[in-house]
């Protein structure tokens, strides 16, 4: 498969304090109840996290904490996902066992939130999506509702590995978060994930005084394939004539079809996620490969004018840095109120590891910010 342009499909933000291997879309874990206790600081954390060898060659700046993470993943062994099925995929260690690793190593405690989770399922066309919604414990809303898409290249992940940003989303905006597992591919082929997305979306719109949300407050948020979805939310909502969102927090959103961007030649090698992959993405979720220029795929030639405030997070060490960073551009040029922040020394997938990762949660908090904002919270 040439490697140009091709479709950018990252693994995406592996989260890094959910359960341990990517196995479903749906979890059978979803009803539990989290309190506020007292933690180590990601600062205080951190200082304990030491890489065991020298920089690799492929990120010579990358953070000390970022590369004691990649070489925890690296010695599971694991064989490259490119080289593998979708099934066997699923089952390779994630960051989240990475990180949940050196915490336990390292004697630091796991973060607790003030937040209660549920699950259910939901109608879609041709299907059901199952839904996870983690709601503040304090107060009685109604309160904002953040709906939040994981990564994983439309391929793998699922909502135990991607559990820590809606914690954290939930805990530190007094927002019901809905964390969608929208179905994968190569089982359910684009645009699947798109529809299972806006009907998750739409549901929420209808039912948020079910879960203690506000209607008329709800905003999107997503990682990676994630990213691309909360967008993509936000365009279909806008062409369909129904509610936008308040606002869309996208961190390192797959949003071109370009594998030879700055970027792409810079982190062609990097870890986790690195081009060698992304051909493999494509395979499996793409029809044909001229879906790739689609414009829900290939979002920075799509119509952006009109979207609401959006906030666009990138990171160094990503092939997928280039776009992000072009779609940031894009979306200033469509005349939408766009923000935007780059965190150098650390890769993809690093937003959720604000446990032991200084950047990552400055990046969390970046987010929370950005949502306190748009539902009127600051």
């Amino acid at each position: 498969m040439k490697n140009t342009h091709l479709l950018t499909f990252a693994a995406g933000g592996l989260l890094l304090l959910g359960a341990c291997k990517s196995k479903t879309s749906s979890t059978s874990s979803d009803s539990t109840a989290t309190k506020t206790d007292s933690v180590k600081t990601a600062d205080s954390a951190s200082a304990k996290i030491k890489p065991k060898g020298s920089a690799p060659a492929w990120a010579p700046d990358i953070k000390p904490e970022m590369q004691a993470v990649i070489e925890k993943l690296a010695s599971y062994g694991d064989k490259p996902i490119e080289t593998l099925t979708p099934v066997e995929a699923r089952k390779n260690h994630t960051p989240t066992d990475a990180v949940m690793d050196l915490m336990k190593e390292n004697n630091i405690s796991k973060p607790v939130f003030n937040v209660d989770t549920s699950g259910k399922d939901i109608d879609a066309t041709g299907g059901k999506v199952h839904i996870r919604i983690y709601t503040p414990k304090s107060g009685n809303g109604p309160f904002p509702v953040i709906v939040y898409y994981h990564g994983g290249g439309f391929v793998i992940a699922n909502l135990d590995v991607y559990d820590a940003g809606p914690n954290v989303l939930a805990d530190q905006t007094g927002a019901v978060v809905v964390s969608v597992a929208y179905r994968l591919a190569p089982e359910h082929k684009f645009p699947t994930a798109h529809n299972d997305a806006f009907a998750a979306y739409q549901w929420v719109l209808k039912n948020a005084a079910s879960i203690k949300g506000d209607p008329k407050k709800v905003a999107v948020a997503g990682e990676s394939a994630g990213g691309n979805l909360a967008l993509n939310m936000a365009i279909m909502a806008r062409d369909k004539g129904v509610m936008m969102p308040a606002a869309i927090i996208a961190v390192y959103p797959v949003a071109g079809s370009d594998m030879n961007t700055p970027s792409y030649t810079k982190n062609a090698n990097a870890k986790p996620l690195n081009k060698a992959m992304m051909g493999w993405f494509v395979k499996n979720y793409l029809n044909n490969m001229g879906e790739g220029k689609d414009p829900r795929i290939n979002l920075v030639a799509a119509n952006l004018k009109g979207l609401p405030p959006t906030t666009v997070i990138t990171d160094e060490i990503d092939p997928l840095q280039s776009e992000g960073q072009q779609l940031a551009d894009k979306l200033k040029a469509a005349g939408v109120q766009t923000e935007s922040k780059n965190y150098d020394g650390v890769t993809h997938e690093f937003f959720g590891m604000g446990a032991i990762v200084p950047q990552a949660k400055d990046a969390e908090a970046y987010a929370v910010s950005q949502l306190k904002k748009a539902f009127g919270k600051q």
